[in-house]
């Protein structure tokens, strides 16, 4: 259950606030746009990267940077991690792209 709501979020960009880090806000709008794409129809899940088969990381290189995506589950406030990230009521989705050096 946890992979398919963090595929429809990464996927639609909705139920989910969307972080940037400084390296990929950097990067000119037309490659960011790029970036988000393969951010969002990203399925390349190996079990090395996806332990537990939540879809909650990935890693792809663009343009000989190694990019990273993660989820992290917040209380709505933003305030605590989550107890139940399987209950939308009470979590909101927060999707980090980064530069892999940004780690």
């Amino acid at each position: 259950e946890i992979a398919a709501l963090n595929d429809y979020a990464r996927y639609s960009l909705t139920g989910c606030m969307l972080l940037l880090t400084p390296g990929i806000m950097r990067m000119p709008p037309d490659e960011r746009e790029l970036v988000l794409t393969k951010v969002r129809n990203f399925s390349q899940f190996t079990p090395e990267m996806d332990p537990r088969g939540e879809h909650d990381f990935g890693e792809f290189d663009h343009g000989g940077q190694r990019i990273f995506w993660k989820f992290d589950y917040q209380d709505w406030r933003g305030m605590w991690q989550a107890p139940d990230p399987t209950d939308r009521r009470a979590t909101r989705r927060l999707l980090t792209i980064l530069l892999a050096e940004e780690y």
